[in-house]
């Protein structure tokens, strides 16, 4: 097929895919509220158990500590001028610009630059608030308050377990404290909430009120909404709140309510209904909150107990995160010679302290990032773009050259000076391969996977799998699609011709240096048909060898490769193999494989005109489909949308790319222990997952070679990912007219 009819046929597919969209498509690119992390950790391991938070007039930030009371100015903690020293349990910033601290020895007060303690209070101070003439401080001696000029006891009885206080004219003082919830309106009335019916539990840790009037109560089990002063509402995890254990209520600028519990921040809306949450290092210092306050510019202030967090929100549109994600690319994840690929940090969660790492799959994922780079030219032109492209293409027949053979390609290469690799060149005993071919008799043992190049420069890696020669041969599909220059087409000929004749001399088989196919480098009929521990690669296998012949007739035009391609499907079945390519065998089935395929069916789907293989081809990728449909990813979304799939929820893929972090650090997320999901082991066995599927805000970082159900997922915060796995998707999304340019 000529490149003029492929990209017709390519047309062809994608106006038939969005038929169903046209009145939607492209989606708008508008702005949108991102929300991102920053943390504000304290000096000690004291400071940072931060009990209470509050945000003064001018921006200040007080944060009530075991050791005492720190204020964060332009960014420094420092301790405001005749602070006490010793444990702080509240902070309140008043309305005329005053911060006053409930501490362990009494009531201090900070205004104008400087600082005092009242005299007249020397026990503890748990809570402080005010009302339009007078201040209220509550401890566990007594409630306190200040007006015309003097301090009074209020000799009102309630328990003494006070966490919070506020008032609201219309409705008068509420205290929250671990017997009940307390009012005392100005009319004089003494109103005490305790009973099952008027709380979700007596244990009230927090008290909000609303403008409309409610009275939102923070308890061990959920909240309560009072009106009136009649319960009207409870949230608990049967109402999608995700962790009974509340610490703390808020009222968000925009109408949210925000509760910190002992699993982070769960906000609701309810315009929407909705909960989300913001857990693990990602969002927060430490997932026990304690306190939350809100500053000018609507950015959440969270009280920890391992520091200060703070989630602020920008205006973005998706071009703009695109800009984000790309200069984080080339700032840290461009290793010499031109390899894309997450690099690690040498103290994790700190990416000023990043440095290079290898990886198993370093060519595959430079080829992915090749292609985002020719799509983002395709729509932009950006001869940035176009150079990032050709340098990638570089790298991946540096490669294979590296190897000095007539077509293996190596994983991935590293400098000749180091020596911190993954999966070094080892000796491997008899008990060792033994046990490994007990556990699986398909282990092959290599002991010298890395070797020298030619010039000494250079370290490359042996046993490359069928993952990295998918990805590659996708790669070269799009290159030779893309890339507008002949010289640059014949470079993807003769490499496309190399790799591919090497394979065919190795009987469908790529075979490594020893002159024995790779662990998974498997294609050939003997294998996947004559061998039953092939039986479940089977389809995947045969479905990627069908690509690989497909496309090297398509970029180089010899025939012997289609000759190849209809021999396989006439005397071996091949093209019956891939009809059901992807496996939903439950102790089979991988995100893996979803990946793979993924790479396969769009050369396949736009090269192949004969219309029994293509419906084969059809059915094959809409059986694979049926199974991600609810995963919201939005390449595979794309990808099924561009090669003639219908309904694949192309709102789903935009809402995806929008809500994903800024954060592309490999944070471990854990919402195993969550109580608005329920644990199942499916899709997959193993390992635990989710029963709904979670917005990619509440999920680690993600590649979509990941089973993104996992309950668990993640690390400490030790690597950073490319940011490939976003930035691919949309330009893809962007070039086949699912994204919209930005609104002006």
């Amino acid at each position: 097929m000529s490149v003029s009819r492929f990209f017709a046929t390519l047309i062809s597919t994608t106006l038939i895919a969005s038929s169903s969209f046209a009145e939607s498509l492209p989606i708008e690119d508008t702005p949108f509220i991102q929300e991102y992390h920053e943390a504000f950790p304290l000096a000690s391991e004291g400071e940072n158990d931060v009990r209470a938070i509050d945000v003064d007039k001018l921006g200040g930030v007080w944060a009530a500590t075991r050791d005492g009371v720190r204020v964060l100015e332009s960014g420094v903690w420092s301790t405001p001028p005749s602070a006490g020293k010793g444990p702080a349990f509240n902070v309140f910033c008043d309305s005329n610009g005053a911060s006053w601290v409930g501490a362990w020895d009494g009531l201090y007060v900070f205004d104008n630059g400087g600082g005092s303690k009242i005299d007249f209070i020397s026990e503890p101070i748990s809570a402080v608030c005010e009302t339009p003439d007078s201040i209220l401080a509550a401890g566990p001696e007594n409630l306190w308050r200040f007006s015309g000029g003097a301090w009074h006891k209020d000799a009102t009885k309630w328990p003494r377990s006070v966490s919070e206080i506020a008032y609201r004219a219309d409705s008068g003082l509420w205290m929250a404290t671990g017997l009940g919830l307390y009012n005392k309106s100005d009319k004089g009335d003494h109103l005490y909430y305790k009973q099952p019916d008027e709380l979700v539990s007596g244990a009230v840790r927090g008290v909000a009120l609303g403008n409309d009037g409610r009275v939102w109560a923070g308890c061990l089990g959920g909240l309560t909404v009072l009106t009136n002063g009649a319960r009207t509402a409870g949230y608990t995890p049967a109402e999608g709140l995700p962790n009974y254990d509340v610490r703390c209520v808020a009222i968000g600028p925009d109408g949210r309510i925000w509760v910190g519990t002992a699993l982070g921040v769960a906000r609701l809306d309810e315009s929407t209904k909705q909960w989300s949450l913001r857990h693990s290092r990602r969002w927060l210092l430490d997932d026990e909150v304690r306190d939350i306050a809100f500053d000018r510019d609507g950015n959440a202030w969270i009280a920890t107990k391992a520091g200060v967090s703070a989630i602020k929100r920008k205006t973005m549109t998706l071009e703009e995160k695109a800009a984000h994600f790309l200069d984080i690319q080339h700032k840290r994840h461009v290793r010499a010679p031109w390899i894309v690929e997450r690099c690690k940090l040498r103290t994790p969660g700190d990416v000023t302290t990043f440095a290079p790492e290898d990886d198993d799959n370093d060519g595959s994922y430079t080829a992915y990032y090749m292609i985002q780079e020719l799509y983002r030219y395709a729509v932009t032109k950006d001869a940035a773009a176009k150079e990032h492209a050709k340098k990638a293409f570089e790298l991946i027949e540096f490669l294979q050259s590296v190897t000095g053979t007539s077509g293996f390609i190596a994983r991935t290469i590293v400098p000749s000076d180091w020596d911190k690799m993954h999966d070094g060149n080892e000796t491997v005993s008899p008990e060792r391969r033994a046990e490994s071919r007990v556990n699986d008799p398909r282990w092959k043992p290599v002991e010298k996977r890395w070797r020298p190049s030619a010039d000494g420069k250079w370290l490359w890696k042996g046993d490359t799998s069928s993952d990295e020669i998918i990805g590659h041969f996708n790669g070269f599909f799009a290159y030779y699609t893309l890339m507008d220059e002949e010289s640059e087409k014949e470079l993807v000929r003769n490499l496309t011709r190399r790799i591919m004749d090497y394979i065919i001399e190795g009987g469908y088989n790529l075979n490594d240096i020893d002159g024995t196919h790779t662990r998974w480098g498997v294609w050939s009929p003997d294998k996947l048909l004559g061998d039953p521990d092939w039986r479940a690669e089977r389809g995947i296998n045969a479905t990627e060898l069908l690509m690989f012949l497909k496309t090297s007739y398509f970029i180089t035009g010899d025939k012997k490769y289609q000759e190849h391609y209809e021999k396989l499907i006439k005397d071996d079945g091949y093209a019956e193999l891939a009809r059901h390519a992807k496996t939903y065998h439950p102790s089979e089935r991988t995100h893996i494989d979803d990946e793979l395929l993924s790479f396969a069916y769009p050369a396949l789907l736009s090269c192949e005109n004969d219309p029994a293989l293509l419906s084969i081809y059809r059915e094959s990728f809409d059986w694979w489909y049926k199974g991600l449909s609810r995963d919201e990813s939005p390449y595979f979304n794309f990808v099924y949308g561009a090669y003639g799939g219908k309904e694949f929820n192309p709102e789903d893929a935009v809402e995806y790319l929008r809500d994903a972090p800024l954060d592309l650090i490999d944070w471990r997320v854990d919402n195993s222990t969550r109580e608005d999901v329920t644990l199942v082991r499916a899709p997959e066995i193993e390992p635990l997952q989710t029963d709904r599927m979670l917005p990619p805000s509440e999920r680690a970082v993600m590649r979509w070679d990941k089973n993104p159900w996992m309950a668990v997922n993640g690390s400490n915060g030790d690597n950073e990912q490319s940011g490939a796995g976003w930035l691919m998707p949309y330009w893809f999304g962007r070039y086949h007219g699912y994204i919209g340019q930005p609104k002006k």
